[in-house]
């Protein structure tokens, strides 16, 4: 958990040993390279410094306050790109916000009350924030405006402090959406260009080491678009509807990306043409262009990878210039969602019984319940910070707890020497406006770089706006530090230590569900009878989606200190090698499809029987052990390769 050794390998500086920080807190505190997003930027300093400019013209600066507070979690929830999906994340949760906020301004000061309140209320938002991204964001305003209400003085009457924070979330809602008449559909095309795009290099880097990486783009844009799109499906069924096209845009770049994985077994680099054309379709789904299909100047195919490519490529290129797609011969059913009420009833289901749900729940319940019991024996000024702290930390679908305690804890110290520097200079009243618009519009741009520098920016918009309800002034900065360490402590305790899930979790469970997904495409892929290429299609594209969480999961649990950290960092080339597997019987399919002989079915039970017992061997052991698999069949075989991959990964061994 502690500093590493490193050891100096210079041969003048032989024997010297130099400390390092450990890899977790490294990561943690690597900017990412994610864009700014300037509209965004622009957008939060607008939602939070105007309505402090009205609160102080009508001489009521708290109310202004407060609809700066609910326009805060209004930018922090704005973080899809859909129009209709960013209704959805910044509406919803303000709702829930402004039922916390109530709950909380009723117990305001009642001490033990408001600590059985408080608890309830975070089990609630704990359980709730398992069904999904809108659910989590819901819960956890539903929590942190309980908090803030418990914890300062509201105007009364008790409606008019959540009426303000609503109107607040309501003002950045109107804001985002003032472009959706000029930008209609707009984020949508662009994701399916993206996907071109990422397609087009991932071609570039076949028979390249970059060919992983590109894969797992392609797979993460994939899912977006598919989000962005199937999302809008479910509320418009039209059938010459602009979204039909673009979605057989989208549905078309599949053969492409299945394509792929053969072209990479060549060894050597696809010609140069191809990718560019690739990026030339990329730029007319963009632009919306319809016309002639171009005449594509490719080389001449001949082996059956080639062909896959060259065939796939031609179809596409169709398909993006035709202006008006077959509208029945569009499958939506690639991840269409279910219909509302469905969806509603699987959620309810899932918070209600799911042992995951409960015992999120109830970890935060309990760090909840200390956090305010703690305050109400112990007298600290303004102690809902420290309840406030925790439920930043603890949020399960924001990465690992401990290594958030530690970055909220550095995050805070830095966003506390720049709250100082404001209160201590800078005179409270309109001043606290131009302030606020720079403070604002630092935190969707510090936000996209990671949770370190999103709390360092977040940090003093909260602490002024605090101000102007409270008048602490700079009494406010030390307070806010210890109350922080405090709430990083009871997270790291309470939330961390005390639950052996979370440090001796087991990692295996998921990647075994994919291994045994993989086994039953293999299956499909070659069945002489049976499901159709579009079932076929949506296999592969689950099992995708699957070892993306996978991905996300294992990465996750990298920013673990040991062992948890440790032991992910061994099975990570299983994960690798799952998704090898993947693409290896996908790229036998392509070439089966175009000219190569299909396997004896005996070959095909043989590599779904090994990939089953390997699926089974990782539920029944939290340790890797190797296995030599004893695969057979012929050399000139298209599952050749496949069997490589499979022995590969049951060669994968436990670390020493």
């Amino acid at each position: 958990m502690g500093a590493q050794l490193d050891v100096d390998k210079d041969p003048g500086d032989r024997g010297r040993v130099r400390l390092a920080p450990p890899q977790w807190l490294v990561s943690g505190l690597r900017p990412q390279s994610t864009p700014i997003v300037w509209p965004a930027v622009a957008r939060a300093g607008v939602a939070l410094a105007a309505p402090l400019a009205v609160g102080f013209a009508t001489d009521q600066p708290t109310y202004g306050a407060l609809v700066s507070m609910g326009a805060l979690s209004g930018v922090i929830g704005d973080t899809a790109d859909a129009y209709r999906m960013r209704v959805f994340n910044i509406a919803v949760p303000q709702l829930f916000g402004a039922i916390g906020v109530t709950l909380g301004t009723l117990v305001y000061g009642d001490g033990w009350l408001a600590v059985i309140a408080l608890t309830l209320v975070a089990l609630v938002s704990g359980m709730i924030s398992s069904i999904g991204a809108v659910a989590s964001v819901s819960g956890l305003l539903l929590l942190l405006n309980a908090v803030v209400g418990a914890g300062l003085p509201m105007p009364s009457p008790w409606w008019k402090a959540p009426l303000l924070l609503t109107l607040g979330g309501l003002f950045v809602l109107l804001l985002t959406l003032l472009g959706w008449p000029l930008r209609n559909r707009v984020p949508e095309r662009a994701a399916v260009a993206a996907t071109y795009r990422s397609v087009a290099e991932l071609l570039e880097a076949a028979g390249t080491p970059a060919y992983d990486a590109k894969r797992q783009a392609v797979t993460q844009s994939l899912n977006t678009a598919y989000d962005l799109v199937l999302a809008r499906r479910t509320r418009d069924h039209g059938r010459r509807s602009p979204l039909v096209r673009l979605l057989a845009q989208l549905n078309v770049v599949i053969p492409l990306v299945e394509a792929a994985p053969a072209a990479h077994l060549r060894g050597r680099p696809l010609p140069t043409e191809i990718p560019a054309a690739v990026r030339e379709l990329a730029t007319a789904v963009e632009q919306a262009r319809t016309g002639p299909v171009p005449d594509l100047a490719l080389p001449e195919p001949g082996k059956p990878s080639e062909r896959a490519v060259d065939a796939a490529l031609r179809h596409a290129a169709v398909v993006v210039h035709t202006p008006d797609p077959d509208p029945y011969n569009v499958d939506d059913r690639l991840g269409r969602p279910a219909a509302l009420r469905i969806r509603l009833r699987r959620g309810a289901r899932n918070v209600l019984f799911s042992q995951a749900s409960w015992r999120y729940g109830l970890r935060l319940a309990l760090c909840i319940g200390l956090a305010q019991a703690l305050v109400s024996l112990v007298a600290v000024p303004r102690s809902y910070w420290v309840a406030l702290t925790v439920t930043f930390v603890l949020k399960p679908d924001f990465g690992s707890v401990f290594s958030r305690a530690v970055l909220r804890a550095l995050g805070t110290a830095v966003g506390l020497v720049t709250a100082a520097a404001v209160l201590a200079e800078v005179p409270r009243g309109w001043w606290d406006v131009p302030v606020m618009v720079v403070l604002a519009a630092l935190i969707p741009a510090f936000s996209a770089k990671g949770y370190a520098f999103q709390t360092a920016a977040i940090t003093p918009v909260i602490l002024l706006l605090s101000d102007v309800l409270n008048h602490q002034g700079f009494a406010l900065v030390l307070p806010r530090l210890w109350d922080s360490l405090i709430g990083c402590g009871i997270s790291l305790v309470a939330g961390y230590l005390l639950w052996p899930e979370s440090w001796h979790t087991r990692i295996g469970d998921r990647l075994a569900d994919a291994v045994g997904d993989a086994a039953g495409y293999v299956e499909c892929a070659f069945a002489s009878a049976g499901p159709d290429q579009a079932e076929r299609v949506r296999r592969r594209r689950r099992i995708y989606r699957d070892l993306s969480v996978v991905r996300s999961e294992f990465q996750r649990a990298l920013t673990e200190p040991p062992p948890t950290g440790a032991r992910a960092a061994a099975w990570w080339p299983l994960v690798v090698a799952v998704e090898r597997i993947v693409d290896a019987a996908t790229a036998a399919r392509v070439r089966v499809n175009h000219g190569a002989a299909a396997p004896a079915p005996s070959e095909v039970a043989e590599v779904a029987r090994e990939l089953r017992s390997l699926a089974d061997g990782l539920r029944a052991s939290s340790t890797l052990v190797e296995v030599r698999a004893s695969l057979t069949g012929p050399e000139d075989s298209v599952l050749a390769p496949l069997r490589q991959e499979v022995r590969a990964a049951r060669a994968i061994a436990s670390p020493r």
